[in-house]
């Protein structure tokens, strides 16, 4: 392995959402820093199944509803 490329690895702790920490090796910031979480997988519609909700901006789902009513089942 070349010397003096590669990001120093460290051991950093993760603050979740809910307030848990858990211990993982990361090059962010410096040995012993903590990162909080805003997002994390307990609270994300992607891996909770949450509601999604569609922003029409400029009408473009509106148009493409009315464009396509009609056609399929």
């Amino acid at each position: 392995m070349k010397q003096g490329i590669h990001p120093d690895y460290h051991t950093i702790k993760v603050v979740m959402t809910d307030g848990t920490e858990y211990f993982t090796r990361s090059t962010l910031g410096k040995e012993g820093d903590t990162l909080n979480l805003d997002i994390d997988p307990k609270v994300h519609p992607a891996w909770t199944g949450g509601s999604q909700q569609l922003l029409d901006r400029g009408g473009r789902i509106s148009r493409f509803k009315d464009k396509f009513k009609g056609f399929g089942l």
